[in-house]
């Protein structure tokens, strides 16, 4: 009972962070309609997969040394606290803060999966990490629903109602794992010192990671937003963030054997193989999350509940396919195969394209998300030392946001270089031979963009014919836009090809990314099928006055022996 209590706890707080995530993507354009900033939506999605990151693998650490309880607790209460200032917002500025403060709440998440795989037998680790990933897509549906019915109508200040309620939920999350997780302490809480633990915690590997990676992106998001390539903004940070990462790595690989990257993970290939895949898998979701809805709310339909209906597809299919993964290899293999499967597709989208096919294509990236996260995780753990689990879970975790951290920045630099490139001309090319004059092009170009449509009837020379044409045009340029997207995605592009249509330094950025993911699906045929690891050991059982590891991984060779 003690363990099911503190699974179902856990498994709370994970719905709850997925309302908020879903939402900072669903509904980013009508927080800018209310608050404006449209420029800096990129941030409202980003500014989470970026503290993931961040806070994964010291939370995860730190965990190990002060115990899980209360890191969960209190992190999970920062959500209810973002939550109620993205809900107060009256600028982006504010509403960014918001979320960077809910954001925290986000460091809690590879806690969620170690705690669920060590309060159960490991015969059952599929079964836990399956239980987690079918709350995420709950809390993701009902994110969708509940926001999409408030929204619907042209009523995009009903955001704050929608935050107002993940503030609640947030609040309710992190009192219910209080009052039913009691976990008994771990051997090193009571072994080390406060001195001694502050010390085992690898600041250096912070710090690097942290200033690496928010230089990173923001070089990116500053790309044709609103600098050039060549502009010292976007040239310094970028490169300040490359050579920081780059350090990050040299420094954990020949300084540090006991830090984020602890050396003793990577014993087993398993471990580096489901790094990576999870990596490329956080590219593909969160390109999802950003450029799905966006899409289906510029081409088929406004109604955000509509929109979100759609949406909501995939997660159905997310979480059946998280229950029914059974062996680990086939299922990663099956499970990138349709996320490949679903970014080529998802290119291929027109405004033309009939609706009822983008009612299919999230069926095939729930299967993908579904079988991927289950046995990636499964396979990491199983892979990773007893001692080592939420470690393991964490950078598992962080990994996966920092290929959404990567993949964000990378999308938004293409995406709005190839809307800069194609806007004007399109539009232009649509216009003025219907006779348009050229003096009214750039404010009828802004008006259209902005969705004004008192100040297009206030432009002169403009009528019907010319307003249908400039829509038609608008919606040709974001079709070029989000293509690319899509295609840096699904890795479904040749470097000569893309060198011919997209400027040099994003053909640099796809191609980067796409070698990448290119790799993805030829590393998961490598990983193998851990048959000896299911058995009825319990890492971590909440009945014991103290978990002692070592007696853990002897109990663990004896019970390996016998199989």
């Amino acid at each position: 009972m003690l363990k099911a209590d503190a699974a179902q706890a856990v498994n709370l707080v994970y719905f709850t962070q997925l309302v908020n995530v879903v939402g900072s993507g669903a509904y980013a354009r009508d927080i800018v309609a209310v608050v404006g900033g449209a420029q800096d939506t990129v941030w409202l999605t980003s500014v989470i997969p970026i503290l993931t990151v961040v806070l994964s693998s010291p939370v995860s650490q730190a965990a190990d040394f002060w115990g899980r309880k209360w890191f969960l607790v209190c992190l999970t209460a920062t959500g209810c606290v973002g939550s109620i200032v993205v809900s107060r917002a009256n600028s982006m500025p504010m509403a960014i803060a918001g979320f960077t403060v809910s954001g925290l709440s986000f460091g809690a998440q590879p806690l969620l999966h170690a705690v669920t795989s060590e309060v159960l037998p490991r015969t059952h680790r599929s079964y836990a990490q399956a239980s987690v990933n079918v709350s995420a897509p709950m809390g993701a549906i009902f994110g969708l629903y509940v926001g999409g019915a408030l929204t619907r109508n042209t009523r995009p200040e009903n955001f704050r109602i929608y935050w107002y309620i993940a503030a609640a939920i947030y609040a309710s999350s992190a009192l219910i794992v209080a009052l039913l997780y009691n976990p008994p302490p771990r051997q090193l809480q009571l072994e080390l010192t406060s001195r001694e633990k502050i010390q085992r915690l690898d600041w250096v590997g912070y710090f690097l990671l942290t200033s690496g990676l928010l230089l990173f992106c923001l070089g990116l998001s500053w790309s044709q937003n609103p600098y050039p390539w060549s502009n010292v903004h976007v040239l310094a940070t970028f490169l300040i963030g490359v050579a920081l990462t780059i350090g990050l790595v040299v420094y954990q690989w020949r300084f540090k054997h006991d830090g984020m990257f602890h050396h003793g993970l990577f014993r087993d290939r398993n471990f580096p193989l489901a790094v990576f895949c999870i990596f490329c898998e956080g590219i593909s979701f969160f390109c999802a999350n950003t450029y799905f809805a966006f899409g289906i709310s510029m081409f088929h339909t406004p109604d955000p509940l509509q929109v979100g209906l759609h949406y909501s597809i995939a997660f159905y299919s997310y979480a059946f396919f998280a229950v029914v993964a059974g062996t680990i290899r086939a299922v990663i293999i099956v499970a990138f195969s349709a996320l490949l499967i679903f970014n080529v597709l998802m290119a291929t989208v027109t405004p033309t394209t009939s609706v009822a096919n983008l009612w299919g294509y999230p069926v095939i990236l729930g299967v993908g998300l579904g079988f991927c996260l289950t046995a990636l995780m499964t396979a990491a753990q199983f892979s990773a030392p007893i001692e080592h689990i939420a470690v393991c879970s964490g950078l598992m975790i962080g990994v996966r946001s920092l290929g959404g951290s990567v993949g964000l920045a990378i999308y938004n630099a293409i995406f709005n270089s190839a809307l800069s490139t194609n806007l004007a001309p399109k539009i232009a090319a649509a216009v003025l031979p219907l006779g348009l004059p050229e003096t009214s092009l750039g404010p009828f170009i802004s008006s259209l963009t902005a969705n004004n449509a008192t100040a297009i009837a206030q432009i002169p020379g403009v009528n019907n014919e010319i307003i249908h044409a400039g829509g038609a045009a608008l919606l040709d340029a974001f079709s070029v836009a989000f293509r690319y997207v899509w295609v840096a995605a699904g890795a479904f592009a040749l470097p000569a090809i893309i060198g011919k249509v997209l400027p040099t330094t994003d053909s640099c950025a796809i191609i980067g990314l796409g070698i990448c993911l290119q790799h993805f699906l030829t590393a998961a045929f490598f990983i193998y099928n851990p048959t000896n690891e299911f058995n009825t050991h319990i890492d971590a059982p909440v009945e014991t006055d103290t978990i002692n590891l070592h007696d853990g991984v002897d109990e663990l060779h004896e019970s390996e022996q016998k199989i």
